[in-house]
């Protein structure tokens, strides 16, 4: 039974610094291009069928140093909308709101275009995604990809999982790793989670 891969981009500046980076369009760092790089033997490795990449040049330049073929872009796999908060360290926005979490309590408005998205919204997203690769995950053949962002990526993962988008807190998720998600008894399963395939990971 195929599986669903799941790639996080590799490093940027913003995320090696801990920023929150959504609609900033940033390059991989260099170590980000190596992490990118380190994916191809493995994944050359699978039967892939499908290849699906966010919008952003980030994760489009990570699918493309993976090795990985005629990727189709999808919107919905754009990273959460963090409005106000884009280029913002969690630490900076609890010296204003302490305590904040965003798997809980979303973000702030931000410049015109990006209102921001709440965890409800980003769920409906990750919903609308799964229920467009959903039939095809049930068949036999090869696996299918998406090349995306951490917090989108782990938000999908608790809906595929049965669980609410908040749940996606409980999955970490590292620049320029691949996770996959199964099924046991017709049911999904995480069957692992956060690798680095390239360097000595599974």
């Amino acid at each position: 039974m195929r599986e669903l891969l799941l790639i996080r981009h590799g490093e940027t500046e913003w995320s090696r610094d801990g920023r929150h980076t959504s609609y900033s369009d940033l390059a991989l760092t260099e170590r980000g291009e190596r992490e990118a790089e380190a994916l191809r033997p493995w994944l050359a490795e699978r039967d892939i069928a499908e290849v699906l990449v966010s919008p952003m040049a980030r994760a489009a330049r990570t699918a493309e140093l993976a090795g990985l073929k005629n990727p189709e872009t999808l919107d919905d796999l754009h990273e959460w909308d963090y409005g106000g908060y884009e280029g913002i360290t969690t630490a900076e926005i609890r010296r204003e709101r302490p305590g904040w979490f965003l798997f809980e309590d979303g973000v702030a408005p931000g410049p015109p275009g990006h209102p921001g998205e709440s965890p409800a919204q980003v769920g409906e997203r990750a919903d609308r995604v799964l229920a467009s690769i959903g039939p095809r995950l049930g068949e036999d053949g090869g696996d299918i990809v998406l090349v995306a962002h951490a917090h989108f990526l782990r938000v999908l993962t608790a809906r595929r999982l049965g669980l609410p988008p908040s749940a996606g807190a409980l999955f970490r998720l590292d620049t320029g790793t691949v996770s996959r998600i199964g099924t046991e008894h017709g049911r999904p399963a995480l069957v692992a989670w956060n690798g680095r395939v390239g360097a000595g990971g599974r």
